[in-house]
């Protein structure tokens, strides 16, 4: 996420905690749950189908306006760990394969340098759009460098995502709201020129670029109080009525041209403001999943808008700790959902102030901490929220801060330097590189040593964490999360089919375990995972 102001926001997370009754609870510890320890066997329903898996992705911000000019070997390098599905002689694999890409479509803060109000240039972006009206298709170039290595590697989703509309028609002139306040900044004329300007991108990127993007976002985190007050980096807010006007206009441009890619909306800042009132944000930008598709609010309706399907965007963040709230703001707002028919994507998550259970956003982890920590909330968003989606923010990330799957080391001329992995990453690709576009969510049951049913034993945010899905060519996967620190002994059972044998592959704190293959499982042995892993299990049937 673009939002570091974390000591302001702290105090609203805390006040929030005790509104929506998490009185009395701990941030990102509950005492009192009940234990799953006793859990000895999972059950995968084959006739339980939840959600469609679509991707996994993340974004090329701000990195690779940067890391795109890098010599060659050392993109190729990032770029291998990042999307490849390849495997090295002893069968370990090669990266994390990630399915979709995230461009950032800048909004010209770049060619304003230090008069943009961006202090650090690595979070300025370039504009296609000249002053005179004109269109360069030479700018952005380091990120379409590393768009076109994604797409080598075999990734055919793009989104493109925009934090501002270009600098030319904001009503300060800025790309970024400097206390404006919570309204979208732009200028009242310019609206159709936003969405004809969004329109020629997706057009000059496929022509130049032979890249289509399949989806776009008009608006990020417009509901994000950091967009209100300004911010370091391109960004605007804006209210629900503000955003169904631009994506109606969006629409009919799209229809004209006769362009299919779908428009993504709203990118909300938090789950509370999907499916009720958020106390920050006020009603202007609550309820998000029942106004923008509910025919009744009339203002913000756009269900009947071309190109815009039953599918709605939203961040992670703020919503990870106590953990009842991991659990139960999930399943609430999965419940708004599935009511409305609508399906969601989890577009952005790293690691916030308020994630006190891993020592908050500061400093980088290159360890199975934050890993862990991350890999719960995937669960999280997987089984309660159903998500189809689900998106890292930053693939590399040149900071002292939990927000990359990469970390970069620039030198002084920031188109060279040093990079490593880390095991955030690797654990990412305990679901990207095995959950292939088009894989179901299957159920799972757990059981005790008596063979008594354990309601959601398949979720012990302490323990084991376990999700199934089986991919469009009939693979059988399976992920478990160990959280605890001490080995763990369990069956696995695919309910149905037999399976007759598993390659697991373990990402752990251990130096060669990035996804690392292991003694293949045949049917009838007993499984078992480390203290603080993840096993990914691929089936043969």
């Amino acid at each position: 996420m673009r939002n570091y102001f974390f000591r302001k926001y702290l105090l609203f997370i805390i006040l929030t905690s005790l509104l929506f009754g998490c009185k009395g609870k701990e941030l990102g510890n509950d005492k009192h749950a009940p234990s799953k320890a006793n859990v000895n066997m999972f059950v995968v329903e084959t006739n339980k189908k939840y959600q469609p898996i679509d991707n996994f992705g993340a974004s090329d911000a701000w990195s690779m306006q940067y890391i795109g000019l890098w010599p060659n070997e050392k993109q190729k390098q990032m770029a291998d760990w990042l999307f490849s599905t390849e495997t090295d002689a002893q069968g370990n694999p090669l990266g994390i394969g990630l399915s979709l890409w995230r461009f950032n479509i800048g909004a010209g803060s770049t060619e304003q340098e230090k008069a943009s109000g961006i202090d650090n240039h690595w979070r300025r972006a370039e504009c296609f759009l000249m002053p005179n009206g004109t269109y360069n298709w030479n700018k952005q170039k380091g990120q379409r460098n590393f768009m076109h290595l994604a797409q080598q590697r075999g990734v055919n989703q793009f989104l493109g995502f925009i934090l501002s509309a270009p600098v030319y028609w904001t009503q300060n002139g800025l790309a970024t709201n400097t206390g404006r306040g919570g309204t979208f900044n732009i200028k009242e004329d310019k609206y159709h020129d936003f969405a004809r300007f969004m329109a020629n991108v997706i057009e000059g990127i496929e022509k130049h670029d032979s890249i289509k993007f399949g989806y776009i976002c008009p608006f990020n985190e417009p509901d994000g109080h950091w967009n209100w007050t300004g911010s370091g980096q391109e960004g605007t807010a804006a209210t629900k009525y503000e955003v169904a006007k631009t994506i109606r206009l969006l629409g009919k441009e799209l229809e004209a041209r006769k362009i299919d890619t779908k428009i993504l909306a709203p990118e909300s800042f938090d789950y509370n403001c999907m499916y009720r009132t958020h106390q920050y944000t006020k009603a202007n930008r609550g309820y998000q999943i029942q106004s923008y598709f509910s025919p009744d609010s009339t203002e913000s309706y756009i269900g009947n808008v071309p190109n815009v399907p039953r599918l709605m965007a939203a961040h992670s963040y703020w919503t990870n700790t106590p953990l009842t709230d991991l659990r139960t703001i999930r399943k609430e707002m999965g419940d708004v959902l599935k009511k409305q028919e609508i399906r969601y994507w989890q577009t952005e998550l790293c690691i916030m102030g308020n994630d006190e259970e891993i020592g908050g956003g500061g400093g980088k982890d290159l360890t199975m901490k934050t890993a862990l920590y991350v890999a719960r909330v995937i669960h999280h968003d997987l089984v309660y929220a159903n998500a189809s989606a689900w998106q890292w923010w930053l693939a590399v990330t040149n900071g002292d801060y939990k927000d990359g799957l990469i970390y970069a080391e620039p030198d002084a001329t920031n188109i060279n330097g040093t990079f490593t992995d880390s095991k955030l990453m690797w654990a990412l690709g305990n679901y990207s590189r095995f959950i292939r576009p088009g894989a179901i969510r299957l159920g799972v049951d757990a059981f005790n040593a008596n063979n008594d049913s354990v309601p959601e034993g398949d979720t012990d945010p302490y323990g084991l964490m376990v999700s199934a899905f089986q991919n469009s060519d009939g693979t059988p996967v399976v992920v478990v999360i160990n959280y605890q620190d001490k080995a763990k002994g369990f069956d696995l059972v695919w309910n149905g089919t037999r399976v007759l044998s598993w390659k697991p592959y373990l990402t752990s704190d251990l130096p060669n375990n990035n996804l690392a293959l292991q003694p293949t499982i045949y049917y009838g042995q007993k499984m078992n995972i480390p203290a603080r892993s993840i096993i990914t299990y691929v089936g043969n049937r």
